[in-house]
């Protein structure tokens, strides 16, 4: 804990630990410093605080209730409450940073905001706040993903996105995040880089976990509100790490409470089978910031394959690495049955249908509440699963 708050002072220069940074042109570099002098005025501009809680209050009904899983508790004699980020409008907590990114934006005098996506999830709440704002708007998506994850392409269209689809290596995550990239490089002068998660070079991960902070604070009110204290543990997905950051916010500097972050473990543990770059990973650069990074024998980035084609990256946020290495956060792994089966569990046990991301969350706590009688689990649960529910039939019959 001493180590994490002496690592704050380092956030100014963008670095966690020794993660982070900016590996980009000076060119670009002057430009993102200059987002990030820009950004830390909003951040303490009354008006502009003004606008955003609106935003969140009146148009992606925060705050999001913090839910007793009645039936499930019941099932593994735990308490296991879900943070019902799954219940923003566009159905997922991306809203909440999107929101916050196209708001930026404006304020800054850029004209279109650029972004990839991987589930669909940040493509559908960014194209959301564009429309809301008036700004345009392209969107980089994989075309392994699109076909995934169909509904959310549908969406973004009818929201009057630009989707373009990347035929480049895997079709995936990856690639969608190095074509919207090299995109931007073209057009910063008078587009913003709305990135999706807390990863990228500084100052993207301070600006994503500000606006996804918000998570975290409300849930820690209210499960002491509910329980009249704090859980026992917090759970949530990671791939790059935007809705984890975000709830683990809240309660960082509980000592009692403990916190998991749960990558994608996939089809096993050999390399291009799995994104859990943070179990797997090493040291290693990528879209221009270190981090953990799932790499081959000869250092170059490896595939990253899951399930839930929001969380098939190869990298992950700086933070994160950080909160590995200084062991405040455990980082576990959870495969694709286990996920699916967690996906039927929860939609059969509760009536509520869960982003295959998430519910690598909620496979996780299952295994806490097997083992850990009397607990109390709270897991974010990030997203819903409409994106999600043609593929898992499609694949995954049996189960149904």
């Amino acid at each position: 804990m001493e180590t994490y708050m002496k690592n704050k002072a380092q956030e100014n220069e963008g670095y966690f630990g020794i993660y982070g940074g900016q590996y980009i042109s000076e060119e670009l570099k002057a430009e993102f410093d200059s987002i990030y002098s820009q950004f830390l005025k909003l951040k303490n501009d009354e008006k502009f605080q003004e606008e955003l809680k609106d935003l969140f209050e009146h148009f992606s009904c925060r705050p999001t209730p913090v839910y007793f899983a009645k039936n499930l508790s019941k099932e593994y004699d735990c308490e296991i409450y879900l943070k019902r980020e799954d219940l923003n409008h566009t159905g997922a907590h991306k809203i909440n940073h999107s929101l916050g990114e196209a708001l930026l934006a404006k304020k800054i005098g850029k004209k279109k905001v650029i972004a990839e996506t991987g589930a669909g999830q940040h493509g559908v709440a960014i194209a959301t706040a564009a429309a809301l704002l008036g700004l345009e708007c392209d969107i980089y998506m994989g075309e392994t993903d699109i076909q995934k994850a169909l509904p959310n392409v549908n969406r973004m269209k009818i929201l009057g996105a630009n989707v373009i689809s990347v035929h480049s290596g895997q079709m995936t995550l990856k690639e969608a995040v190095d074509a919207a990239f090299e995109a931007y490089q073209n057009e910063y002068k008078t587009a913003l880089y709305t990135i999706g998660s807390v990863v990228g070079p500084h100052p993207f991960p301070t600006i994503v976990e500000y606006f996804q902070s918000v998570i975290g604070k409300e849930a820690r009110e209210q499960f002491i509100t509910m329980t009249g204290g704090l859980p026992d543990c917090v759970i949530a997905c990671v791939g790059g790490g935007s809705n984890a950051i975000g709830m683990f916010d809240g309660f960082i500097e509980d000592k009692g409470v403990k916190l998991y972050g749960v990558e994608p473990l996939g089809k096993g543990e050999k390399i291009g089978e799995n994104a859990a770059s943070l179990t797997y990973g090493r040291e290693g650069i990528l879209h221009g910031f270190k981090c953990l990074l799932l790499q081959n024998p000869d250092n170059t980035v490896a595939d990253a394959y899951s399930v839930a084609s929001g969380l098939d990256y190869p990298g992950v946020g700086p933070k994160h690495c950080y909160l590995k290495d200084t062991g405040r956060v455990e980082y576990k792994t959870i495969n694709d049955n286990e996920a699916i089966e967690a996906f039927y569990k929860l939609s059969r046990t509760e009536g509520i249908i869960p982003a295959l991301e998430s519910s690598h969350a909620v496979a996780y706590a299952i295994k806490i509440a097997g083992e850990n009688r009397g607990k109390k689990l709270l897991i974010n649960l990030s997203g819903r699963g409409d994106k999600d529910i043609d593929f898992v039939l499609k694949h995954y019959p049996k189960k149904a």
